[in-house]
């Protein structure tokens, strides 16, 4: 399993914040699923950053087309050759 990095930009409507809901349910089943390790958003900048595990950029392609909110993205995918972060790191060490 490789690992990709979305760079999502979005541009928001009326709409848009009606579908807010339905697409945190489905961030949120890929997550308990262990297909996206982090997902990112600035309002600031408008956007979205979505680390995910797949198999191809067209998986990932087609994971991302499913959200309710793709009508308002243009995205990149960029494969991975490095991914750290504490979550994949060992616990310190707590002496007794």
């Amino acid at each position: 399993m490789k690992k990709f990095q979305s760079i999502i930009r979005f541009t928001m409507d009326e709409a848009f914040m009606t579908l807010v809901p339905p697409h945190r349910t489905y961030i949120n089943y890929l997550m308990n699923k262990g297909v996206i390790d982090s997902y990112s958003v600035s309002m600031e900048s408008q956007t979205c950053w979505i680390t995910i595990n797949a198999e191809s950029k067209a998986e990932v392609s087609t994971l991302l087309a499913k959200s309710p909110l793709y009508r308002y993205w243009t995205y990149d995918v960029e494969e991975l050759f490095v991914y750290d972060s504490q979550h994949y790191r060992l616990p310190a060490l707590q002496y007794n």
